[in-house]
């Protein structure tokens, strides 16, 4: 059993700080947002993480996990501080680090005894140097301590999982001593767990999620060609899969990836790249790629409708992805402000998000499920693959839209079907409309 600080309970930090309580350590997670943290003790979390409200009750009632604002109170008792704020990105790609400062200064201005300091922000290569260059600079006396770099791999959505079933543990450090005490930490989820520098733990996250992100690129651009070809991207992708050293995962065609990670992550690499002299041209092409899935949502229809002007246009998913109410670099809200621009009348629903869309993005006007949305719908644009949209009543949905046009930026239906149901239905590569190529060799529309 240990003490853990964690800072910052946003998605990483509240997961990391819950699941380390529920595998029997005493942890204070510390926010410097007093509304926060105070909404924590009453039991209300800020974001929307399937399976994470039980897990913090639970510990909680068992004083295993506390919140704070005070870093004095958060420090006092601590083996380990992880530092957990966000990292957003900057005006030129580069991640900010204001959050990571502030974290650093505090912890040196406010720890009384010996501590291991845990890097668990997505932060560029060098931070670890950097942040205890802070430590060693802002520490009123001199008080040992050391700085790991142990990146998270946590999925929103599945994070709660992700943490207690990891692929593996990174861990980054010149303290040799202090990466086997974190470890050790570790040890109860029984996975492997390397230890390396700490340039080169904060290298494989960023290496990661580029190579995640350029799988999502790769088979949009493959997707693009089917539809072009005549062929179906999804077999295409299944057939691919099989091959082992391919496999299955980040296959899916659609909209192209979106959230708080991949976007800033693949940016600040290339920008990262950029300022040390690399030519980054493969990153160039996944974020160029990226952006081009979400055009071609607009263009299908534009194919179909012709202008959008006054058209109303329903967005069937908010969120980026499913299972969260993360509404960051969300390809569903980069479609949205597209048909805006373009005079459409946008309109959207979704599970949990609906909340942060009215915030955020006001011109979209909400509906309560996605039958509502249908209601006097020219076309719905399938944006977010939740399971509720998988089995919606189609004869339902064709009998409330002015025109039963359908663009699945998921692929989650069956082409063949919908057009026997009566739609104009426009899939991501499935090359039903693209052009078919004869024995020949000849190109027939």
């Amino acid at each position: 059993m240990s003490n853990i600080c964690v800072i910052g309970v946003g998605y990483v930090g509240l997961v990391t700080g819950t699941c380390f309580a529920d595998l029997g350590n005493h942890v204070i997670a510390l926010d410097i947002v007093e509304k926060r943290v105070e909404n924590l003790k009453k039991g209300i979390l800020p974001i929307y993480e399937p399976g994470l409200k039980e897990v913090v009750e639970r510990n909680v009632r068992a004083e295993r996990l506390r919140f704070t604002t005070s870093y004095q109170e958060a420090l006092k008792d601590a083996d380990f501080a992880f530092i957990c704020v966000g990292t957003p990105e900057g005006v030129d790609g580069e991640a900010d680090l204001q959050y990571v400062r502030m974290a650093a200064e505090s912890i040196a201005e406010n720890m009384d005894h010996p501590l291991v300091v845990i890097n668990k922000s997505t932060v560029p290569v060098g931070t670890g140097d950097w942040v205890a260059g802070i430590i060693h600079e802002k520490q009123p006396k001199p008080i040992p301590f050391a700085v790991v770099s142990c990146p998270e791999f946590l999925r929103e959505g599945s994070a709660v999982r992700d943490f207690f079933s990891p692929d593996r543990t990174v861990l980054g450090s010149t303290d040799k001593e202090a990466a086997n005490k974190v470890a050790q930490l570790h040890l109860p989820l029984r996975a492997p767990i390397m230890i390396t520098d700490l340039r080169t733990a904060e290298m494989i996250k960023y290496a990661s999620n580029a190579f995640l992100a350029t799988r999502i690129s790769f088979i949009n651009e493959i997707a693009n060609i089917c539809e072009a070809l005549g062929a179906d991207v999804k077999e295409v992708a299944q057939g691919m899969g099989y091959d082992k050293r391919i496999g299955h995962h980040f296959l899916e065609s659609g909209v192209g990836y979106g959230g708080s990670c991949f976007p800033k992550d693949v940016k600040a690499l290339s920008y990262m790249a950029q300022i040390h002299g690399t030519e980054p041209q493969l990153l160039q092409s996944v974020m160029e790629i990226n952006m081009t899935q979400r055009r071609q949502i607009v263009l299908k229809l534009q194919d179909i409708l012709g202008d959008l002007k006054d058209k109303a246009i329903g967005l069937v998913g908010l969120a980026f992805k499913e299972n969260t109410d993360d509404i960051r670099e969300s390809p569903s809200l980069d479609i949205a402000r597209m048909l805006h621009e373009l005079g459409a009348a946008v309109r959207g629903y979704d599970p949990v998000a609906m909340e942060n869309v009215q915030r955020t993005v006001p011109f979209i006007n909400l509906a309560e499920d996605a039958y509502e949305l249908a209601s006097g719908s020219d076309a719905l644009v399938i944006a977010t693959p939740w399971n509720e949209f998988k089995s919606l009543d189609f004869e339902r949905i064709k009998s409330l839209m002015k025109q039963p046009v359908i663009v699945d930026g998921r692929n989650l239906y069956d082409p063949l079907r919908m057009k026997a149901m009566g739609f104009t239905y426009r899939g991501v590569g499935r090359g039903y409309n693209g052009a078919m190529i004869s024995s020949s060799g000849e190109s027939h529309t």
